[in-house]
């Protein structure tokens, strides 16, 4: 999906088409906003006067890769998760026969539908750590972006959320949503808490 360009994919993302959707934009949205961190990283790496963090910078960089290509590969992975999904919905019902099928069809395509945005909330949650770190040793002129890529990755986060949602909704296997919902819970509530404690730090320094 990211293969294509910006250009493209915006467009293809306004357009009718079923792919891309929610989960994969919130999936490009974390990936631009752990890719903020590490541009403040990058810029702090050779620096003198950040010589005594440069090694924990250079580890922040290794992880804040990884979470990257997490959620680069998760753009892709949504778009082949929601299409058997697209098409149960499409399967006819009009017989009992035809709409136990299509109900059998669409529980089963609903799992790999919900863990992949769970997937995208739990790297989004570690990307906010992470931009807890540039914030406290990254280099300070570039201390806003750690500011806008952290509020990219609660964006991402609630947006990731909203596509766990829609699917547990009508998940008829009640102890897998409840797992689901429990833990999505759990992430929503730390990570928005500890992101807008890290962008009002940043907004801090910068009124500062």
């Amino acid at each position: 999906m990211l293969e294509k360009s910006s250009n493209e994919f915006i467009q293809e993302l306004a357009s009718k088409a079923p792919v891309p959707g929610g989960g994969g934009a919130s999936a490009y949205v974390g990936a631009l906003g752990m890719a903020l961190g590490s541009m403040v990283g990058n810029l702090t790496v050779g620096k003198k006067k950040y010589k005594e963090v440069e090694e924990d910078i250079i580890e922040l960089l290794q992880k804040s890769e990884a979470v990257i290509n997490n959620l680069k590969s998760l753009v892709s992975k949504d778009a082949e998760v929601f299409y058997p999904l697209s098409q149960a919905y499409r399967m006819p019902s009009s017989t009992e026969e035809e709409k136990k099928k299509k109900d059998e069809v669409l529980q089963a395509a609903l799992v790999d539908a919900t863990m992949v945005p769970l997937d995208i909330a739990r790297n989004c949650l570690e990307a906010i750590y992470l931009h807890e770190e540039y914030a406290k040793k990254g280099t300070r002129i570039a201390i806003s972006d750690v500011g806008v890529g952290v509020i990219f990755c609660k964006a991402a986060l609630q947006g990731a959320k909203l596509n766990v949602l829609i699917n547990t909704k009508i998940m008829k296997d009640t102890e897998l949503k409840n797992k689901v919902e429990n833990e999505l819970a759990e992430i929503e509530r730390v990570g928005l808490a500890k992101a807008d404690q890290i962008f009002e730090e940043v907004e801090n320094m910068l009124k500062s």
